[in-house]
């Protein structure tokens, strides 16, 4: 792209992405500690950064990484508990390096678990960045021990190339079948990425940092590995790095994803010791008229009950528009990125320096295919400066399924939930940089936001997500601890519509209760449930015997009960409508015959509805929700006056409550007291001042200036009687001559003889001229 292209396509995107952001909003928001959305916590004293987890293949111990411990935890039951703790934490050497490389004593040399995983059916193989000095360890589940070498001491292993050097770079790890496949950064400075295998019985392969196949800023994600024929298995890496293949102005991030094969061996000549089917393509996540989202944030694989794997990705923007960040979740199937690593290859061209589509002849086998025994020479040669894909792969539908303006996605995690009619359904769960939970639920090509949970008193990014399905559980993990968070909360839905409304896969109206699906899988023929469109009404109302729809009168109000509120007139009374969905509109109905919001006798906000309590405006008000085709009534208020009116029988014929104010009335007598006080002493204040500066003004047009005209006003006058009476020379007159030119000059006048009197308290001086050769001299003076 040529450089002065880019301003034009740059508007163009900005304008685009200010008409067409997306306004995806969560239906529900539970905020932190609400009695209504109950969140379970787990912390240990002294124990920080709960990063890293691992579940035991029984789902009975959670084992977590923190910073300088590792934790076994029984979550067979809630709350959790503790089953186990091994401290780790770097040797005082250790330390002392770290301090001395300049890193920091108190928040980076520490030994964060950065690798935790399930080596065989007795022991966990653990990494750390142990102070800035990579060291890994074998851990004994058993007795929850390190394994000790002949003197009881912890038997370490050089963690370099395994585990990050710095706690704040990312990584990936999986074991399988004994070999360890990680992807991290493999030196100090933290430029020097990697993707190695080790451990296992397999040649020990790594990438080729001379040739590059991998930016020096390239962050790690996740990886995975699809189960497949023996000998066409292969271990996929997503991560996110520069590009290089592309003409721009600033460095282009983009997503990538990688693969090698299983059943690699190496070179024999040429690449030896290096992997032999290294090959990434790009991966793309965006939409028509935004800024497309190439930041790759984290992955999750999702197996298929069909076959084959989904890829979930959560994506960042480079670039932001109207100040705010935003983020996107694309699925990608393995065929699509199959396809990618099927089609043709880039190259660089030399004598231009570009990468372009290689267009020579194809060869067989097929450089990078996983084929059974060593390649020639010319393939791995072919190898070396042919690693990266020409096509990209595309999400599926060709489109993000959520695109989130104002947050930023941390983690996904991805659920397989079963509707009440036994079909499948995706249900999507995100951490956010601010603390938040999402959960969504996929509907076709587009996600539906069905609630969303603060988890955290104070904003912080959520660290890691765990979903154990069986359990109907996800757990948490953040800086100081573990939330236990159940995925249904059926019960906050009292009603059928509301339960059809929150299109929840795991919650069904039964007929009297909005409950779990999997409270009862044989009889859940009856239950009422509405995923994809969320039809509350029509549905509700087929099954009238099952739930109701709608109010059918103004005594039916599906569990809404009249609240009485009485007040003093000439009063404010608040009277709240509660949001029980951000996708709802709301409105309200007035006494019968009058429009006191016309009338400025009730004014309107976002929560509800502040009344001027006046004879007018006594009666009932309605507040309506309408959400999806459906209204009902979340709130309705009988207004009375304290006074007793004639003809008042003091019932509405209902169920009538004690009143209850949803403001308590004040008086703002004391109020208005104070504030008319304070204007009236600062009014006051105002004029003593303009008194005081109109008087020093008088005062100093009374005063005596001396004889001191403006220059422009001034008569030369020639002297021609002296005051002292003698003669002065022509120096003398040049000289005054010089200084009446010189501006405003004061002079002092010698006052003789008792006629001239001498106001000293004013300035003054009373001196009135005797004849007028007198007068001359002052004049001339």
């Amino acid at each position: 792209m040529k450089p002065g292209r880019f301003p034009c396509l740059l508007g163009c995107f900005l304008m685009a992405a200010a008409t067409l952001g997306s306004k995806v909003v969560p239906r529900v928001t539970f905020q932190r500690g609400d009695p209504s959305r109950e969140v379970g916590t787990f912390s240990q004293e002294g124990i920080l950064s709960y990063d890293t987890f691992l579940l035991s293949a029984d789902g009975a111990t959670l084992f977590v990484g923190g910073r300088d411990a590792i934790l076994a935890l029984n979550i067979s039951s809630s709350p959790i508990r503790l089953k186990g703790k091994i401290p780790w934490s770097p040797s005082p050497e250790k330390r002392r390096e770290c301090v001395f490389k300049k890193k920091s004593n108190e928040t980076e040399c520490f030994n964060f678990i950065r690798i935790l995983v399930q080596l065989n059916e007795t022991h966990l193989y653990t990494c750390g960045t142990y102070a800035f000095s990579p060291t890994c360890a074998y851990i004994d589940v058993e007795n929850f021990t390190l394994v000790a070498d002949a003197k009881g001491q912890p038997l370490l292993q050089e963690g370099k190339g395994l585990c990050p050097f710095d706690p704040r770079h990312q990584n990936t790890a999986l074991i399988v079948d004994g070999d360890l496949y990680t992807g991290t950064m493999n030196n100090f400075q933290g430029n020097e990425p990697v993707i190695s295998r080790t451990l296992g019985s397999r040649t020990v392969l790594k990438t080729d940092s001379f040739l590059s196949w991998l930016h020096d800023d390239a962050v790690f994600v996740a990886s995975f590995n699809v189960p497949g024929p023996p000998d066409d298995e292969k271990i996929y890496f997503f991560f996110e790095e520069t590009a290089k293949e592309f003409d721009f102005f600033e460095k282009l991030t983009v997503s990538r994803v990688a693969r090698v094969c299983k059943n690699d061996v190496g070179g024999d000549k040429v690449l030896q010791k290096k992997w032999t089917t290294f090959l990434k393509a790009q991966l793309s996540c965006s939409q028509t008229g935004l800024f497309p989202h190439t930041v790759l944030q984290h992955v999750f694989a999702l197996p298929q009950p069909r076959g084959g794997t989904l890829f979930y990705g959560i994506f960042a923007s480079q670039w932001q528009t109207r100040s705010s960040s935003s983020s996107a979740v694309c699925a990608f199937s393995l065929d699509a990125i199959q396809k990618a690593f099927d089609g043709k290859y880039k190259e660089l061209n030399k004598d231009c320096s570009r990468w372009m589509t290689y267009s020579g002849p194809p060869m067989d086998p097929r450089p990078g295919s996983c084929s059974v025994g060593p390649s020639s020479d010319k393939a791995l040669t072919f190898m070396k400066d042919h690693f990266l894909m020409d096509e990209k792969v595309a999400p599926i539908h060709n489109q993000p399924l959520l695109v989130k303006e104002d947050v930023k996605y941390t983690r996904i995690t991805v659920d397989q939930a079963q509707k009440a009619c036994g079909a499948a359904c995706t249900v999507l769960f995100l951490g956010t940089d601010r603390g938040s939970l999402h959960k969504a639920v996929v509907v076709g090509h587009k996600a539906h936001i069905i609630e969303e949970i603060q988890l955290f008193e104070k904003p912080e990014p959520v660290q890691n997500l765990l979903l154990v399905p069986e359990k109907g559980i996800l757990y948490v993990g953040y800086s100081e601890g573990i939330l236990e968070v159940l995925v249904a909360n059926c019960s906050v839905y009292a009603t059928c519509a509301s339960c059809l409304l929150a299109r929840d896969p795991y919650c069904a109206w039964d007929g009297h209760l909005c409950r779990a699906v999997w409270e009862d899988t044989r009889n859940r023929t009856d239950w009422l449930q509405d995923v994809e469109q969320g039809k509350a009404e029509a549905v509700c109302q087929r099954h009238s015997g099952k739930g109701r729809a709608m109010p059918r009168s103004r005594n039916d109000s599906d569990g809404i009960s009249l609240k009485v509120l009485t007040g003093p007139f000439n009063s404010l009374l608040r009277l709240p409508c509660p949001q029980v969905s951000a996708l709802a509109n709301y409105s309200w109905t007035y006494p019968e015959g009058i429009f006191p919001s016309q009338e400025g006798l009730a004014v309107r906000d976002h929560t509800g509805l502040l009344v001027f309590v006046h004879s007018r405006t006594l009666g009932e008000y309605t507040c309506w929700a309408s959400e999806n085709g459906y209204q009902h009534r979340v709130a309705w208020y009988d207004l009375r006056s304290d006074l007793p009116m004639d003809g008042a029988s003091g019932s509405k014929g209902s169920s009538e409550h004690q009143a209850v104010p949803v403001g308590e009335w004040r008086s703002y007598w004391v109020q208005f007291v104070t504030v008319t006080v304070l204007l009236s002493m600062t009014l006051a204040v105002a004029m003593a001042l303009g008194f005081f500066s109109y008087h020093d003004k008088l005062k100093a047009k009374t005063k005596v200036q001396g004889c001191s005209v403006p220059e422009s006003t001034r008569t030369p006058v020639q002297e021609k009687a002296p005051l002292n009476g003698s003669q002065s020379p022509p120096g003398d007159r040049d000289y005054q001559s010089q200084d009446a030119t010189d501006g405003t000059k004061s002079c002092c006048v010698q006052v003789e003889g008792g006629s001239r009197d001498v106001d000293t308290d004013n300035n003054r001086l009373n001196c009135p001229l005797m004849n007028g050769e007198d007068a001359r001299a002052v004049e001339a003076i």
